[in-house]
């Protein structure tokens, strides 16, 4: 497997849009839409009978560079289907920037996925994220999150609706019977430095339901979170944005640390709060993040 040594910069995931590679249509209309990632599934969205051409037009429009600066993302059928392997080495080969792979259950399906994206020619720092969709992913999340140190694993997206019917639990408003699953996912990832993006929300025409589940999200901890629909994108982006009085905050942090005053100080004052050296790597992303928002808007 790849050791990976240097973890990506950090970059805003707040939306990140599932788009059926089969669908000329919403392809096209990809390359206008407000989204910081846009995912072409070849898996779910797509029909049996039209996986290949699904593929040959993802493909087509990542080596085009269709969607321009925006991060790319191809979603491969599982690795163990008669499409998997086919989809891998394509999407390999398209210059693509990341692929993600779905039902994953343990850290030897992340070993067996990076073996076969070297195989196929990948760098060693192509990104590979992984479908956190089935309960046993759930009860061998720490051991999937460790698998990190020796292969190119660097995010975790949740399916809930996979989980939902794995569970044969009801999906309801506050999310409660996937709390547990939620949880357990977003404290592997940063135990050991994933990101973690959020699963869907299905109803498209409700937005107070989804501003809900995406300020949960973000209280939870996650980065961002998946949509199925444009309309869905601006709800996203904004509760996943820093605020202007965090951002605000952690400039501050980081110019009171860079002070001479405080050289070697592990814990200092910083109008009026009680500030250590955990809440400066906190702040530095924080930074991070807002520039990389507002350097994309302009």
């Amino acid at each position: 497997m790849t050791q990976i040594s240097n973890p990506p910069p950090h970059r805003p995931r707040r939306s990140c849009l599932y788009m059926p590679a089969s669908n000329e249509r919403a392809m096209a209309k990809a390359a206008s839409v407000d989204a910081d990632v846009i995912i072409l599934d070849l898996e779910d969205a797509v029909a049996p009978d039209a996986k290949d051409s699904a593929r040959q037009a993802a493909c087509d429009a990542i080596s085009a560079r269709k969607f321009g600066a925006r991060e790319t993302v191809i979603r491969i059928n599982a690795p163990d289907s008669i499409w998997g392997q086919n989809d891998l080495r394509a999407a390999v080969a398209s210059g693509v920037g990341a692929v993600l792979a779905p039902k994953v259950t343990s850290a030897a399906d992340i070993a067996a996925i990076d073996s076969a994206m070297t195989a196929a020619g990948a760098a060693s720092d192509l990104p590979l994220w992984v479908m956190i969709e089935m309960p046993a992913a759930i009860l061998n999340i720490t051991e999937i999150a460790a698998a990190s140190r020796s292969s190119r694993l660097s995010a975790f997206v949740v399916g809930t609706n996979d989980l939902a019917k794995e569970m044969r639990a009801t999906s309801v408003p506050g999310r409660a019977p996937f709390l547990t699953a939620l949880h357990m996912t977003v404290m592997a990832a940063r135990a050991f430095g994933l990101a973690a993006i959020d699963g869907v929300f299905n109803d498209i025409g409700d937005l107070d339901g989804l501003e809900a589940e995406c300020a949960q999200g973000r209280m939870m901890g996650y980065d961002g979170k998946t949509a199925i629909h444009p309309a869905q994108l601006a709800h996203c982006n904004r509760i996943f944005s820093p605020e202007a009085e965090e951002v605000a905050q952690a400039r501050a942090v980081i110019a009171a640390f860079a002070d001479p005053a405080n050289a070697g100080q592990a814990v200092i004052k910083v109008d009026g709060r009680m500030t250590e050296l955990l809440h400066l790597e906190e702040a530095k992303r924080t930074v991070a993040i807002a520039d990389s928002i507002a350097a994309a808007a302009n």
